[in-house]
């Protein structure tokens, strides 16, 4: 009976060791993938869900210090925010040291068996140099355009495989491809260039390098991508700027008819005066001289000089 109940006991104490304080079902499969962070920098991550798990409350599980933080929460220089939308919720750690080093959880409580599921287990490597980066975690761009984005890994894996692929779907790219082309220079650098871009190819992307350096299968960066509808002109904007040009030819071709106008009508009213027949009238002096007079009553006279012979005087 004592060895039964020893038994027991130590079982139960081997259960507890290699279950841990927390224990959780795995809703998906995935190898040890590392995020290889900047000693003092940040990091944000993506823990996708299934749809219908959006009412369902999410954490996120950290092995570094054994506690449990809520969506729409922040711990010290950890934020948790829900975005069921996008069905996922993002983990932001800040001010990141050697004591991060360890695996994470993005878990799900369902309300149903089993209780919680894990949704993805990345494990953090802090680094004073990371070993994968990118030059911009976070780009936003209009649609229809086209991005490079660079990614820059270690040397020593230059001869590694190399990915650019999707968080949502899972789905990578390793080569050329209609609206994504890949291109790895060797020397550290891994280029990846997206055309024609579209609203739908918003969403969370990562580099990867296949180390398959166990217990570590790929080393992987996020990259958040938003993409946004085009710019579209404001008619209206574009009405009142082309006012003023409109109406100034308006104006002034109206001021130089009236003008014109002005002018015409001056002139025929001198041409029409100009043309205007005189009548007269004939008058008779008493001496029996005969004159003729306007007959609007204006007299005119002629004066005939009389010169006087000089023998008359």
């Amino acid at each position: 009976m004592v060895a039964y109940r020893k038994t027991t006991y130590f079982y139960i104490i081997w259960c507890c060791h290699i279950l841990g304080p927390e224990s959780f079902s795995d809703g998906y499969s995935f190898g040890t993938r590392q995020l290889s962070v900047k000693r003092g920098g940040s990091v944000t991550i993506p823990c996708y869900y299934d749809r219908k798990y959006t009412q369902q409350k999410k954490f996120w599980y950290s092995e570094y210090d054994n506690i449990r933080i809520y969506t729409n929460t922040t711990a010290g220089d950890v934020t948790v925010i829900d975005d069921p939308a996008q069905s996922l919720f993002t983990v932001t750690m800040r001010n990141l040291k050697g004591g991060h080093n360890g695996t994470y959880y993005c878990a799900v409580e369902t309300g149903e068996q089993p209780k919680t599921i894990t949704t993805d287990e990345p494990h953090l490597h802090v680094q004073p140099a990371p070993d994968l980066s990118v030059m911009s975690s976070s780009v936003t761009v209009d649609e229809g355009v086209n991005i490079s984005l660079q990614c820059l890994y270690n040397t020593k894996y230059k001869n590694k495989n190399k990915q650019w692929c999707r968080y949502k779907d899972k789905r990578c790219y390793t080569s050329q491809n209609a609206s994504v082309e890949i291109s790895d220079d060797m020397r550290g650098s891994l280029t990846v260039v997206m055309s024609g871009l579209m609203k739908s190819d918003s969403g969370w992307y990562y580099c990867s390098v296949n180390v398959q350096q166990s217990p570590v299968q790929d080393l992987l960066v996020p990259v958040q991508l938003t993409v946004k509808a085009a710019a579209t002109p404001d008619i209206s904007t574009e009405s009142n700027k082309s006012a003023v040009p409109l109406w100034l030819p308006v104006s002034v071709g109206l001021l130089l008819l009236m003008i014109l106008v002005g002018v015409f009508i001056w002139k025929w009213k001198r041409r029409s005066d100009s043309n205007v027949d005189t009548t007269y009238c004939v008058v008779e002096d008493p001496s029996g001289h005969k004159a003729q007079v306007p007959a609007d009553g204006t007299l005119y006279s002629t004066v005939e000089p009389h010169y006087q012979n000089p023998q008359e005087q």
